[in-house]
């Protein structure tokens, strides 16, 4: 790409100079425009396309929204190609292409399309021919070029030079396209697929959010080394058997193992293991999780400072832009915009449609429709507020019978009354199922049960009327809990009516009889065992239970960047393990075993053999997978280590405590720092805001810091927009 490429067509921002004398370089939005002694003035600007304006101040409205970067071409068509690749059809075509890149790791050779991944009962696996994953991985390839080089011409020379992300995205698309040549040349017989390891890229350089956390964790790296240092040089040799031993026990998943040779033969030793684990397990495992919420939350900080600095840009840079029209006055305290310009522009913009209206509403009351930069701003500040849904009014009744109605079944004594009821229909059927244990199924009486369930469901129908006739269909169904209630309800409707065609009505000595694997009694009691989640309805009643819901389910919300960390890693050492280990465990019968007796093919008690560990094993990537969950989970992980260093190497060991260190130290401590800091800041909230049962906040990690953040000047603005490489500020 030439150096020149950046250079635009059309003329952008054209000279011009401020009212009354005032100079090009003069501080403007200082004062406001809507006094009413403000007069301004209409300049016109021969030969401006007025419209690349409105489309500019667009896309760098969106780009605030999204926290992207304004650092791209800003003429007409690349204004087009840039909308055009941030739609959601083309960013839904990509990560459609990223999901099938990485699923094609379970159908390749070593293919997990097996029953089991047990090596004595594992069937042959089906083996794709050649040609027919590496075709689908080419039009991947294909999808991954278009995107490279959009990027690269939307940014210009001088920002794709700057830019590591994109070309390492360069570089792992040339180094895996060498790598799939290398592949076709050897008729897909080759060990090692280098691009295998190198997909969980394209996903990483997909996300602003993981390229965030990747760089935060980065950050908080050396700090934990350094802790961990100490600790090392106190406690441990160049003993590899005593290091993983020791390694081991401060997992505690080998205690009382590790410690029953030493403190047979003298209980004295039992102080070494108690304070090692009393230092390392209690004292610096939690030393590290503090650490980790320091630094990472630190780090996490600035780059939610950049993100709010990149929101601000691009709202002060659709001013600059929108100030440029004609129709735009100029004042003696600086430049303005009108109302009726944002308004257009507003009606191209994709944002949220709640955030626009309150947008809308507020220029309504803008008393002479003019905008200066300061009230400009200040309109875009609904995008930091929180995420709020608000439910819809419930119906307004004329009749004074309804009316009391309409307040009986919508108090909140009605909903307590309806958790009582959920709690006795999940205790009476609990003391059926007791009382029925015990007796063979041609003994039973389901008379009780049938009645006890007809009772419920109707009780459960005349609740769900009841809150639609208070509340309206709108508003019962704007609450989640009512959702559920609702669905559960109308399916246990249906089979309840259904098994009363079938068996007719309860009656002493009625039980239905099994047809087929599942009888639709039996799908009856079945789904009545989901009342128990009606209980749960209970939260929001109780505030405290309420904040810690809350916080999980915007975690669960927020935490797509640590999810797809996550993916990447798992990815990596999947790919990674299978390269290293795939076929070293052996069945039975096939190789002689350390621990086997030569008689009675007994194994020593907590090895992999007699544990029966088989399926845990690196021979396919979904086995892979299963395998590197249950290192981490860290349970027995010793075994692992014991039973891989027997079967391939000894060296097997640092691949196992690298997995160790990376998800179960980092990734896990990681999570629970943001868990701090979510629920910090939601308790913090709690103390300000209404109930959450009548109006639903929605929290991002950006909001979580909003109150610890610094605007940024006006200064700074300027100045950025002045580097800005493809965007021209003439004064």
């Amino acid at each position: 790409m030439e150096e020149g490429a950046g250079t635009e067509k059309e003329p952008l921002l054209p000279a011009r100079t401020a009212g009354r004398g005032h100079p090009l370089g003069a501080t403007f939005g200082a004062g406001p425009c809507t006094d009413s002694a403000a007069s301004c003035t209409v300049q016109d600007a021969a030969g401006i396309d007025h419209d690349l304006y409105i489309n500019q101040a667009v896309v760098f409205i969106e780009d605030a929204i999204q926290y992207r970067s304004i650092n791209h071409r800003v003429d007409s068509k690349s204004l087009w190609l840039y909308r055009w690749y941030y739609s959601r059809i083309c960013q839904w075509i990509l990560s459609l292409t990223i999901t099938i890149i990485l699923a094609l790791a379970f159908i390749e050779i070593p293919s997990s399309l097996t029953v089991t991944s047990d090596v004595r009962y594992r069937s042959k696996a089906w083996e794709p021919y050649c040609g027919l994953t590496e075709s689908i991985e080419l039009l991947c390839f294909l999808v991954f070029i278009a995107d490279v080089s959009v990027k690269s011409y939307l940014i210009g020379w001088e920002e794709f030079r700057k830019t590591k992300w994109l070309l390492a995205y360069i570089l792992t698309l040339v180094v895996s396209l060498t790598d799939w040549t290398v592949s076709l040349s050897f008729s897909c017989t080759e060990t090692v697929r280098i691009r295998r390891i190198l997909r969980p890229f394209f996903l990483l350089q997909n996300s602003s959010m993981m390229k965030k956390t990747l760089k935060c964790i980065n950050s908080t790296l050396p700090e934990m080394a350094r802790q961990q240092e100490k600790e090392w040089v106190g406690y441990f040799h160049n003993l590899p058997d005593s290091l993983t031993s020791l390694l081991v026990l401060l997992t505690t998943a080998n205690n009382p193992d590790v410690m029953m040779p030493a403190y047979s033969k003298n209980r004295a030793y039992s102080i070494f293991f108690i304070l090692f684990t009393v230092l390392g397990n209690l004292f610096l495992m939690n030393l590290l999780t503090a650490i980790i919420y320091n630094q990472f939350r630190g780090y996490l900080l600035k780059s939610v400072q950049s993100s709010l600095l990149r929101r601000r840009l691009g709202i002060r840079a659709a001013f600059e832009v929108l100030c440029s029209r004609k129709e735009n006055p100029v004042s003696t305290h600086g430049l303005c915009v009108n109302a009726n310009t944002l308004v257009q522009v507003l009606q191209k913009v994709e944002m949220d449609s709640c955030c626009k209206q309150a947008i809308l509403r507020t220029l309504q009351s803008c008393p002479h429709g003019i905008l200066s930069a300061a009230l400009f701003q200040k309109l875009f500040d609904e995008l930091d507020r929180d995420s709020v849904k608000q439910h819809p009014p419930k119906p307004e009744y004329q009749s004074p019978f309804l009316q009391k109605v309409q307040f009986a079944f919508e108090h909140h004594f009605f909903g307590y009354l309806g958790n009582v009821v959920a709690l006795a229909n999940i205790i009476s059927i609990c003391v059926v199922l007791v009382m029925d244990a015990d007796k063979q199924p041609s003994e039973r009486d389901d008379y009780f049960l049938g009645a006890i369930n007809c009772f419920f469901i109707l009780y459960y129908l005349l609740e769900m009327l009841l809150k639609i006739l208070a509340m309206g269909l709108k508003r019962y169904l704007s609450y989640p809990s009512n959702r559920f209630d609702g669905f559960l309800t109308v399916i246990l409707l249906v089979l309840e009516v259904s098994t009363f065609a079938v068996y007719g009505f309860p009656h002493p000595g009625w039980r239905p009889e099994m047809t087929g694997l599942l009888s639709l009694w039996d799908m009856v009691r079945l789904v009545n065992m989901l009342i128990v989640f009606r209980f749960l309805r209970i939260i929001p009643n109780m505030k405290f239970m309420a904040l810690v819901v809350n916080t999980l389910l915007d975690l669960v919300k927020n935490l797509r960047a640590f999810a797809g960390m996550l993916v990447v890693v798992f990815y990596a050492f999947a790919i990674t393990g299978i390269v290293l280990f795939e076929g070293a465990v052996v069945p039975m019968g096939n190789t002689s075993v350390v621990n086997a007796t030569s008689h009675n093919s007994t194994f020593q008690c907590g090895t992999y053999e007699q544990l029966e560990y088989w399926p845990n094993n690196f021979d396919d990537f979904a086995a892979a997978l299963v395998t590197l969950w249950d290192v981490m989970v860290v349970n027995n992980w010793q075994v692992f280590l014991d039973a891989f260093s027997r079967y391939s190497s000894p060296w097997s060991k640092v691949y196992f405590v690298a997995w160790w260190l990376i998800s179960s130290v980092i990734w896990v401590n990681l999570f629970v720092a943001l868990l701090l800091e979510n629920f910090i800041h939601k308790w913090d909230r709690h103390c300000h805001r209404q109930s959450l049962s009548e109006i639903e906040y929605q929290t991002t990690v950006e909001l979580m810091f909003r109150d610890v953040l610094e605007e940024p000047t006006e200064e700074e603005l300027m100045e950025k927009l002045h580097q800005h490489p493809h965007l021209k500020l003439c004064r």
